[in-house]
């Protein structure tokens, strides 16, 4: 009789098996419920209340009419739920393992698509322009978190199924945004297929810095707000500085800090409500 310790991970070790293959050939995989209940309200909450966090807030035109929202962090604080979901060990360890080296913090940052204006994203690949700071292989990766129900109706995550297997593809300015080379795009939306992730809260999705991936306008009544965890390979580092971090350590936390310092980030805001909107 198989101990049952042995058996769960012998579950998690086929479970990641299959996503690693997934990555490879599709170059994205969803895992539901990476996150629970509890842990994605106390994001959900703490990220909307909490001024701080969105300081630096920009809006970027997305060329179709709107403009999508977000904030991005480059520093990695080791007392918000931010920093605990970037550095937990449920996120690192599989992105570790889709890379094959370890990994770091290259920075995470929260998508603010609101009802009725949330703008739409260009076709792209994120290696795209972190090429352009001195990343010179694509061993590079992210995990985009729903904290709201992502769904057709309110511009979830679209992407083309294999399109990471093309390479780098040119990219040019659409609206405020780097969108891909529309000629090459049209090419393989008639050759790939495309796949609309649609997530409830806590779900994620994983993918490989050169899968082409894009999201509509935002005409429902209904916020779709993602958090995103990005990571580049520490024999990756960038042989140049940018505006993004070069290699440092990642200290990587068991899961259940995401729960303990996210319920202690939200009682800090309780208790100073003058840091919250």
């Amino acid at each position: 009789m198989i101990d049952g310790h042995v058996a769960v991970r012998m579950e998690l070790e086929m479970l990641d098996s299959v996503h690693k293959h997934q990555f490879e050939n599709d170059g994205y995989f969803i895992v539901r419920s990476l996150l629970d209940n509890e842990e994605v309200q106390l994001l959900s909450t703490v990220s909307r209340q909490e001024k701080k966090f969105r300081d630096g807030e920009i809006s970027r035109a997305d060329g179709e009419g709107g403009s999508v929202d977000l904030v991005v962090k480059n520093e990695l604080p080791t007392d918000t739920i931010h920093g605990a979901i970037v550095r937990s060990q449920r996120i690192v360890k599989r992105v570790e393992q889709l890379l094959d080296d370890e990994v770091y913090h290259y920075h995470h940052k929260m998508i603010l698509k609101q009802p009725r204006t949330g703008g739409a994203w260009a076709w792209h690949q994120d290696y795209g322009y972190w090429y352009h700071n001195g990343c010179l292989f694509p061993r590079m990766a992210s995990c985009m978190i729903a904290v709201d129900r992502a769904t057709q109706e309110n511009g979830c995550l679209q992407v083309l199924a294999g399109s990471h297997l093309m390479g780098r593809v040119e990219h040019t300015t659409v609206g405020e945004q780097t969108g891909a080379d529309p000629e090459r795009v049209a090419v393989a939306e008639n050759t790939l297929r495309r796949e609309y992730v649609e997530l409830n809260e806590g779900d994620a999705v994983f993918f490989h810095c050169n899968l082409l991936h894009r999201s509509d306008q935002n005409h429902s009544d209904n916020p779709r707000w993602a958090f995103i965890c990005c990571y580049n390979a520490k024999s990756n580092d960038p042989y140049k500085e940018s505006h993004h971090p070069n290699y440092s350590p990642l200290d990587v936390w068991p899961d259940s800090c995401i729960s303990e310092v996210g319920t202690n980030h939200f009682q800090r805001l309780q208790e100073q409500p003058d840091i919250a909107t």
